[in-house]
């Protein structure tokens, strides 16, 4: 059964940043910005380091790591599917650097109609699966 695709993916090259920093670092944890201070970015901390709030979504894994984000931002961004990737230039805020002068950096799709669909079956992201029903 097809159960439509990841909320969050990464490029080859997130990977390879994330496999390198996690060698250096032990594991990780990605939180999507949502503006302000950090703008958009995503965010690269050693797992623990930052301090995950009851509303916040666990989104998915990249890399094999946390990749979490506000509901709020999740609500603007559910349509979307987000790809960690990495850019050019050091980090902003407090995030791990993606590598020499590189930092991590979000780029998004539009799921199409097929993919909506398979994932509004699907319970939010993080949050705990209903309880079914027993039927008598």
């Amino acid at each position: 059964m097809d159960t439509g695709p990841a909320r969050v993916t990464a490029s080859a090259a997130a990977l390879a940043a994330i496999a390198d920093l996690a060698r250096e670092r032990g594991p990780l944890m990605f939180f999507q910005s949502g503006g302000c201070c950090d703008g958009s970015l995503p965010m690269c901390f050693q797992d623990g380091e930052f301090v995950i709030g009851d509303h916040d979504v666990l989104l998915g894994r990249a890399g094999g790591f946390p990749f979490y984000i506000d509901h709020r931002q999740y609500e603007v961004w559910k349509h979307t599917q987000l790809i960690l990737d990495v850019g050019e230039g050091a980090p902003e805020g407090f995030s791990l650097p993606a590598g020499q002068d590189k930092h991590f950096i979000t780029r998004s799709r539009v799921f199409d109609a097929r993919e909506l669909a398979l994932l509004e079956g699907r319970p939010r992201p993080g949050q705990p699966i209903p309880p079914t029903r027993s039927q008598s």
